[in-house]
């Protein structure tokens, strides 16, 4: 009995058939190609966008490299005023050091002859006649003298001649008791008092020659 009452419920109980577009969810057809799509798209758009960036980027670079060199001329500019201004101040700097040396070196020698001139008013040391007591020379004073007629002992008054800063070398212009104060060459007797052989003019004003 093919027709029974049980036909139309079995035609009801089949599963009905749908079309694809009638599918519950009908997004997911599509989702493989945007997937594919999408990157492209973004790249396309920060395309777009970072070529304007890169333009500007070159435009700052340009403009900071002409402001460093800029701030470079004016930097040495500055230099170059400020060196000049201070080179006056470095050559007195210099000058006034040399003087210092020179009244060193002076007063070291005369210190050296008065000692000198010292123990031979005592009798400790053997003087030439019309020596007035004072050295013969420098070096006299740097080789030293014996002490005594019987003893070997021998004193010095200068470990060395100083060097004249103002000529850079350990001549010096001597002067004896028998010339005359005025004169500017030596009798050759003895040493009473040194003088420099620079004929510069100091920054008090007076001359290196006249200390």
């Amino acid at each position: 009995m093919r027709g029974g009452p049980f036909a139309s419920v079995r035609k009801s109980s089949a599963t009905p058939v749908h079309h694809a577009s009638e599918l519950r969810y009908p997004e997911r057809v599509n989702f493989l190609p945007n997937l594919i799509a999408r990157p492209v798209k973004q790249a396309l758009a920060c395309g777009k966008k970072t070529a304007p960036l890169r333009r500007v980027n070159k435009t700052l670079q340009r403009s900071q490299r002409g402001v460093t060199l800029l701030e470079l001329i004016i930097a040495t500019s500055i230099l170059l005023v400020l060196a000049t201004a201070a080179l006056p101040v470095v050559r007195m700097t210099v000058v006034r050091s040399k003087e210092a040396h020179l009244h060193k070196a002076l007063r070291e020698i005369r210190d050296a002859i008065d000692r000198y001139k010292d123990y031979a008013d005592r009798n400790l040391i053997r003087v030439e006649v019309g020596s007035e007591g004072y050295p013969p020379d420098l070096e006299t004073l740097v080789k030293g003298v014996q002490i005594g007629a019987g003893s070997d002992r021998k004193v010095r008054f200068l470990r060395r001649i100083p060097v004249d800063p103002m000529t850079g070398r350990a001549e010096w212009n001597l002067q004896s008791v028998q010339d005359d104060p005025d004169s500017t060459s030596w009798g050759g007797k003895n040493v009473f008092d040194v003088h420099s052989k620079s004929q510069g003019t100091a920054l008090d004003g007076t001359h290196y020659a006249d200390w």
